[in-house]
């Protein structure tokens, strides 16, 4: 059961005295524990060293703000210094990389909320804020630990170290996510928070299915005691109906929590926040139906449903408020006062931080200026238009006449449209045998790429995907672990155990030359220019 986790009903139960006995109902809602161990441990450091050296080598290349780093790490410095956004002077950029510009005291206007700025401003109030290290340090950080947290999902959702190992690696080399993280914009804080969300789910999945299982034995146990009374006769009763309530989760509020975070780096993770609550609750529902609870739907929507209604969006929405805390101190951000002279049953603070939102909304849905670099949703999944953030040709030494240097938002190309590929299968096998993987997976896939089809006349950029980008390298685990699944060690061709491990590391090998090939342009590393044009496949990459 290391890759797809089938049971039998022999795996279940030897009698049906057994059906609610503790034994019985872990069998049918609980799989092994599976540990790490030294050897998984030690995989897991050596992948997240790696993708730290890739993400913090040569971080402070170029020293300017490249793209909208104009735009986030400015509104960083105002919110360390001031606790709300100030506006700027137009071409204030390279003074303010020699340490010497300061912001306007007016507030600026601007449309993201402001936990993404608040970290990236740790790293520059840490490293200096003139310096181009310490204001892409916590992305550099942020892309690091989400390939220690893929490892580890992966190794639970797969149950093996070779898939988990996999996974790391593909994702360590991934050129979309290395130069999201090496770059100091918003998405790559969204990728991490809605990763470690979802792990915090994973986890309350097995939390939440243990405590059912002891619930209703314990219940078991008194009814089918020798002095059962009636209370407990009726109690049962309703617990085989709808099942037991399972109390606070602590999982759940973890989750709560980080996705509340996620919201204030960008507010399109509430799409996020939508499927996990609805993903959440059904796993809930499924495991009631696998315990034998009868009106295990409805049980699972009011019973825990509630709950987790208020552990997910109560929970993050008192974290989203928290996180604008210095705008709520401060007497000058933008809208900050807005209610002074409004007529409104609502605290001035919270009319006015509606009022923002509404702002910020109208603004969000309306977007529509042109861009060199903007593309539409459907193209995102052929990687069909990178975003460049960075291009030089002038005062370079790469030992040629010509050079270029170049920051392009490209994805390996073979890890991306593969990860295309898996997602189709995945969507298949979900639809013929409702692997909860497979949907989970799907899930936040459609949460970060079908949620931006919603509009199509918005100016978009190809670089939000960086939000799913995990989840598209533990769709091609997924299909990995089939393969795997369907071999032994004896088995010929396509069945052969060695074919398949062979096979599987063949593909990431390949990954990585190509990763090697195009990481120049991945790290603005001067090349000569006939190089720089032999890695634009495609004439809408450049």
């Amino acid at each position: 059961m290391s890759t797809t986790q089938r049971r039998t009903p022999d795996d279940w139960l030897q009698s049906p005295t057994e059906a609610f006995s503790l034994a019985g109902l872990k069998a049918r809602l609980l799989y092994p524990t599976f540990h790490l161990g030294r050897v998984g441990w030690f995989i897991a450091a050596a992948l997240t060293v790696a993708a730290g050296l890739l993400r913090f080598w040569n971080l402070s290349h170029p020293h300017e703000l490249i793209f909208d780093e104009t735009y986030y790490v400015k509104d960083a410095y105002s919110l360390w210094h001031f606790g709300y956004e100030r506006a700027w002077e137009d071409d204030v950029d390279d003074t303010f990389l020699t340490g010497q510009a300061q912001p306007e005291p007016d507030a600026a206007y601007v449309v993201h909320p402001p936990a993404g700025k608040w970290l990236i401003g740790a790293g520059m109030a840490l490293f200096g804020y003139d310096s181009a290290f310490g204001w892409r340090f916590t992305a550099a950080l942020a892309g690091t630990l989400s390939v220690l947290l893929t490892f580890v999902l992966a190794a639970k959702l797969f149950r093996s170290l070779f898939l988990a190992s996999c996974a790391g690696l593909l994702l360590t080399i991934e050129g979309h996510h290395l130069v999201m993280s090496r770059t100091a914009l918003l998405d790559i804080f969204l990728m991490v928070f809605v990763l470690a969300a979802f792990c915090a789910l994973i986890a309350d999945r097995t939390w939440g299915r243990r405590r059912l299982a002891y619930e209703l034995a314990a219940r078991y146990r008194r009814l089918t005691a020798p002095r059962a009374t009636d209370e407990d006769r009726t109690r049962w009763k309703t617990t085989i109906t709808y099942g037991p309530w399972l109390g606070i989760r602590p999982w759940r509020i973890v989750a709560g929590i980080l996705l509340g975070v996620a919201v204030s780096i960008k507010l399109s993770a509430l799409a996020f926040v939508a499927v996990f609550g609805l993903l959440t609750v059904w796993w809930d529902a499924t495991a009631r139906r696998s315990a034998g609870i009868r009106r295990w739907l409805p049980g699972a929507i009011v019973t825990d449903g509630l709950w987790a209604f208020v552990s997910i969006v109560g929970v993050g929405a008192v974290t989203y408020i928290a996180t604008w805390a210095g705008w709520l101190r401060s007497e000058g951000g933008y809208y900050r006062n807005w209610a002074a002279d409004q007529a409104t049953l609502l605290p001035d603070w919270l009319a006015s931080l509606i009022h923002y939102h509404v702002q910020s909304t109208t603004f969000h849905t309306g977007l529509d200026s042109a861009h060199n670099y903007a593309s539409a949703a459907w193209i995102w999944p052929f990687a069909g238009r990178p975003v460049s953030f960075y291009y030089r040709t002038e005062n370079l030494d790469c030992g040629a006449e010509e050079c270029s240097a170049a920051i392009l938002d490209l994805p390996n190309p073979l890890i991306w449209w593969t990860g295309l590929v898996a997602m189709v299968i995945i969507f298949l096998r979900w639809l013929l045998i409702r692997d909860w993987r497979a949907g989970a997976i799907l899930a936040v896939y459609v949460a970060g790429q079908l949620v931006w089809v919603l509009w199509p006349s918005r100016t978009m950029f190809f670089f939000y995907t960086v939000a799913y980008v995990p989840f598209l390298i533990l769709a091609i685990t997924y299909i990995a672990g089939l393969w795997l699944a369907r071999t032994t060690p004896s088995g010929t061709g396509f069945t052969s155990r060695r074919l398949a491990v062979v096979g599987i590391s063949l593909f990431v090998l390949a990954a990585l030359v190509l990763s090697a090939y195009f990481l120049p342009i991945w790290t603005g590393e001067p090349i000569p220019q006939h190089q720089w044009r032999a890695r634009m496949w495609f004439q809408s990459w450049i």
